[in-house]
């Protein structure tokens, strides 16, 4: 099953930038617990496969990401959605007789079913052939095991008058992104979007911001001189820790 969206256009600007907070703690077997409390812990669904063009087509509008290696993508369930809490998040889906694959959760599988994953081919037919159609499996949340930044892209048409941002390459699922415009003092707000940005209707009224980024086992990374213009990129220098 196929499901298109529109997306942010091509990426234009890319600047560097700084994080500014205290080295990202390993993750502990708490982390783990609080990980799977994302989606609900361990659950038990089916998986099926469907044919698309890639990141770009998903819901979680990841346009101009590739995805890394070792990592296959993965649509998920509308009825496990969350307003697209699950974006970015690695799965671990297991399939009877041991085998095992990795997918990223980039897109939306309306009417699928609860816990449901449909998967792209290549991640399919790491568990069975593609003749098989559908397996009943089981899938856990984990760390994506990434060793390149995370980074934030702003949307098109994003400006210091409408802000909206979202975070890319993570290494564990995204709870909030927050604005600073006083150099870290105070910390604002955003609204997560079903297409998976953080928006703020108004925007900041500045384009000089730093960006607060937490992730669901509580880490905070500070991204300095994030830029908020229309289709702009923002590389941080670390990723959480996996």
């Amino acid at each position: 099953m196929k499901y298109q969206q529109l997306t942010a256009a091509a990426i234009t600007a890319l600047s560097s930038a700084a994080i500014v907070s205290a080295a990202p703690r390993p993750l502990t077997a708490r982390d783990g617990d609080i990980l799977g409390g994302v989606l609900g812990g361990s659950k038990s669904g089916q998986a099926t496969y469907y044919t698309t063009n890639g990141v770009q087509d998903g819901t979680c509008s990841f346009s101009g990401y590739t995805l890394p290696a070792g990592i296959f993508g993965a649509a998920l369930s509308d009825s496990n959605w969350n307003n697209a809490a699950s974006c970015g998040a690695c799965v671990q889906v297991h399939a009877p007789g041991g085998k095992s694959t990795k997918a990223m959760i980039v897109d939306q599988c309306p009417g699928c079913g609860e816990n449901h994953l449909d998967l792209f081919p290549d991640a399919f037919q790491d568990l069975a052939a593609l003749s098989v159609g559908v397996l009943d499996v089981q899938w856990d949340i984990i760390p994506c095991d990434i060793d390149s930044p995370l980074s934030l892209k702003a949307k098109d048409g994003s400006s210091q008058w409408w802000f909206s941002m979202q975070v890319v390459n993570a290494n564990l699922p995204v709870k909030a992104l927050e604005v600073s415009t006083d150099g870290g003092k105070t910390w604002q707000q955003t609204t997560r979007t079903s297409y998976n940005y953080f928006e703020k209707d108004g925007g900041f009224g500045s384009s000089n911001i730093d960006v607060r980024v937490t992730s669901e086992s509580g880490e905070k990374l500070i991204v300095q001189n994030a830029n908020p213009a229309s289709n702009a990129a923002t590389t941080a220098t670390a990723n959480f820790k996996a």
